[in-house]
């Protein structure tokens, strides 16, 4: 897993940050529904808007802060499920058994599920659209550049493998390094013991190999899920992580 259940966003509410917020449903073009959490900034957005890809455990109460913390950043941002058709409710509390459900999940499934929530962001208007995704939604983030239909302006990945199988058919973003069209962004804890040096080295070689731009950042002694508001030994890792996260999608809120 790749947070305890209590785990939340390092980020503090931003001081008179004013958002609209709520959950809702959402539906692709084959008919499925998605569970998301649509936060929008209401005064001022920016021209960038999120799409927030969960761990293994899908909508959790930690990436419903997260749109919280960039829609209070002037980004309007959905964070989406992964397990409408498979789970029998929308539930993501302790007792979800997500594990079950993470293995059937389909890279087609996924894909719809994310053109769902970019046609719901765009539907206000034309924007630049990112993605950034955590461990199992951190290879799927890191994947969005070479999905044309998305249309993504960048992509940003918090500890997600970058090489070898998955739970699922999604491939290894390093296997199909040629086909990025958007810049990345692959944020990774140098002390991660499931994701090696070695695979990160591999995936950078292959993103340089294919003349695509990207920006690795390996925090050292760092492990997987260091962007924790409890991890108070990584606090500088996770605020600088927060700080390149916005100056990647161009938002004009700093962090101190």
């Amino acid at each position: 897993m790749c947070f305890d259940d209590d785990a939340r966003p390092p980020i503090p509410p931003m001081a008179g940050g004013s958002v609209d917020a709520a959950r809702t449903h959402l539906t692709t073009a084959g008919g499925d529904h998605v569970a998301a959490f649509v936060a929008r900034a209401s005064a001022m957005p920016s021209e960038a808007t999120m799409i927030i890809l969960p761990d293994v455990r899908g909508l959790h109460r930690y990436y419903e802060e997260l749109a919280l913390r960039f829609a209070e950043a002037g980004v309007d941002a959905a964070a989406i499920d992964y397990f409408g058709r498979t789970a029998p409710d929308d539930d993501r509390g302790p007792t979800f058994e997500f594990m079950s459900h993470a293995s059937r999940t389909t890279y087609a499934g996924l894909r719809a599920d994310m053109a769902a929530a970019a046609a719901h962001l765009r539907a206000d208007g034309e924007r630049r659209l990112y993605t950034v995704g955590f461990c199992f939604g951190g290879r799927i983030s890191l994947l969005t550049p070479t999905i044309p239909e998305l249309g993504v302006a960048g992509a940003i990945g918090f500890y997600g493998w970058p090489t070898g199988a998955s739970r699922n058919d999604t491939p290894a973003p390093a296997d199909v390094a040629t086909e990025n069209r958007a810049p990345v962004l692959a944020i990774f804890g140098g002390a991660d013991e499931g994701i090696p040096p070695e695979a990160v080295a591999t995936y950078e070689a292959a993103l340089t190999a294919a003349g695509a731009p990207h920006e690795i950042v390996s925090y050292a002694g760092a492990p997987h899920s260091f962007f924790d508001r409890r991890q108070a030994d990584f606090a500088d890792a996770s605020t600088d992580a927060w700080r390149r996260v916005l100056d990647f999608i161009g938002s004009p809120a700093g962090v101190p």
